[in-house]
This record gives structure tokens, C-alpha cells and sequence, in this order.
């Protein structure tokens, strides 16, 4: 991981990389865009936040991306793997704490493209997922770029002489947001 994000941040293409693997990852990717975000920003801490607004851009268009397929195909899909009633429990709670749910899981670890897709299976109002995917997802990122526009030179020696212990870091928050999804998957069948 490392290597590729240090390729990638080192050529002129890195930008485009950075803005696919955020619509990507918004969508149907399992990586995060967070890798590429910091290497690029390291290599150059004064445009970092544009980085992060590119990231921002890239998310929030491939969670509208992740939107439509949950808009146009979610729903048959679901009712094949989940019954009806368990959908319309989780559809109930989903409309309910519709906002927050975007905006938590665009500003955590928790898969945001697993809430983009149900965004769209849902009928979630379209402004206001766009509006709570940007502001989470940029609060996100732009930490991350401004952190790093911050600290400049300090960032960097922190991060390259920990940079393993940050992935595996990184890694456990992923993993516990899988596990958090799957607890909330388990307690929504019960009912």
C-alpha cells in the first residue's frame, strides 16, 4: 500500500487517481481514498487543501454514483437477500435518522457506500444526502489536508516514521466499522 500511494503521489496523475478513488470508494470500492490523500498532501503540503477538495469532489459525486444504483436496482436486490418486513424495519429507521446516518458514516470509517446505496434504496431526499455527503466527507478530508497544510515538514516526519503504525490504525477503524455494520444488521433481524 504503501509503495503504490508513494507511486502515485509522485506523478503528475496522482490528482486524477485521488479523484477516481474517492468516487470509487463512495460506490463500490473497498479502499479508501485516505492513503492517497495524505501521501499527496506530504509531497505537497501548501495546495493539501486542494487535494481534500478534490477528494471531497470525487467522494460526494461516486456517493451520488452509489445513490442511483441504490435508487434504480436496490430495491430487487434486497428482497432477495432480506424479507420484506426486516427492509421496511431498517427503511423506518433509515428515514428516521436519515441526515445523520449520511453524515456519520461520510465523516467515519463506517463503509459510506453501504449508506450512499441505501440512500437511494430508501428514496432518501436527494439535496439533502448531497448536502450532509459534503459537509461529512469534507469535514473529513479537509482536516486531513488542513492538519497536514499545518504542520507541513513536522507532518511529514511523523507520519513517514509511523506510517505502518497509521495503516494498521487506519485498517482497525475499517474493520470497526464492518463489525458495527454487521452488529447493526444482527439487532435489525432480531425485531
Amino acid at each position: 500500500m504503501k509503495n503504490w500511494t508513494v507511486r502515485w503521489a509522485n506523478t503528475p496523475y496522482g490528482v486524477y487517481a485521488l479523484f477516481i478513488i474517492a468516487f470509487a470508494e463512495s460506490s463500490f470500492f473497498p479502499i479508501p481514498p485516505d492513503f492517497l490523500l495524505i501521501a499527496l498532501s506530504l509531497v505537497n503540503p501548501k495546495i493539501s487543501l486542494f487535494y481534500a477538495f478534490v477528494c471531497t469532489t470525487g467522494s460526494v459525486f461516486g456517493g451520488m454514483f452509489g445513490y442511483v444504483i441504490g435508487f434504480l436496482g436496490g430495491r430487487p436486490v434486497a428482497e432477495r437477500l432480506f424479507r420484506k418486513e426486516k427492509i421496511e424495519i431498517v427503511h423506518h429507521y433509515f428515514q428516521k435518522y436519515e441526515a445523520w446516518a449520511i453524515f456519520i458514516a461520510a465523516f467515519t470509517p463506517i463503509p459510506y457506500k453501504v449508506f450512499t446505496i441505501s440512500g437511494g434504496l430508501f428514496y432518501i431526499d436527494f439535496v439533502k444526502f448531497i448536502v450532509v455527503s459534503t459537509l461529512g466527507r469534507g469535514g473529513r478530508f479537509f482536516i486531513v489536508g488542513g492538519l497536514i497544510m499545518l504542520f507541513g515538514d513536522r507532518a511529514k516526519q511523523i507520519i513517514r516514521a509511523n506510517f505502518e503504525t497509521f495503516t494498521i490504525l487506519l485498517v482497525l477503524l475499517l474493520i470497526a466499522g464492518f463489525c458495527s455494520l454487521g452488529y447493526l444488521k444482527h439487532t435489525v433481524r432480531k425485531r
